[in-house]
């Protein structure tokens, strides 16, 4: 028998041996979709080398260790990616620009510069650093009511200086809410 009539009935063999691959692959997809991926591969490999497969051993465990192995790669691939996401996610995922940020953070530092000392300590110290009005009070020696009013009066300030509408129609203060 010459190797070409060897390797067509090789091949008619990988067709018989379809329905033991669905049924190999289930033990490692759950899904019926991904099994029949996983069969696909399998195959598509499998008849690729059919030169490789050396006759007289058995078919069937090369057939199954060719999935087996293409699984494994595959969950390898998987691994590397996010848990929890669907698995072309790796493909769709973007990462937005950072530069607008920076630019943004730039443009508030030297906005909370141009403050009065005693308008950007408050802002530091209650909005940025998260003090309650009685320690801002008491780190800058004065009383609670100073420490509202100097806030108040920086955080208007600053949109000012940000060009933002003081009216509330405008964008959102970058310096959080009162407290």
């Amino acid at each position: 028998m010459s190797t070409r009539s060897a390797d067509q009935a090789t091949r008619s063999e990988v067709v018989l041996l379809i329905p033991a691959l669905r049924a190999f692959a289930r033990t490692f997809c759950p899904r019926p979709e991904d099994a029949d991926d996983l069969v696909q591969e399998t195959l598509i490999k499998a008849l690729g080398n059919i030169d490789r497969y050396e006759p007289g051993t058995r078919l069937k465990s090369w057939m199954f260790t060719i999935m087996r192995n293409t699984f494994c790669t595959r969950f390898k691939r998987r691994s590397r990616e996010t848990v929890g996401l669907p698995e072309d996610i790796a493909e769709r995922l973007t990462t937005e620009p950072s530069q607008d940020w920076a630019v943004q953070a730039d443009e508030v530092r030297r906005a909370l510069n141009r403050l009065p000392h005693h308008h950007r300590e408050m802002l530091i110290l209650i909005v940025m650093l998260g003090e309650r009005y009685e320690d801002a009070a008491a780190i800058c020696g004065c009383k609670i009511g100073t420490v509202k009013s100097r806030l108040n009066r920086a955080r208007r300030q600053l949109r000012i200086e940000l060009g933002e509408s003081l009216d509330g129609a405008g964008p959102a203060s970058a310096t959080g809410t009162e407290g």
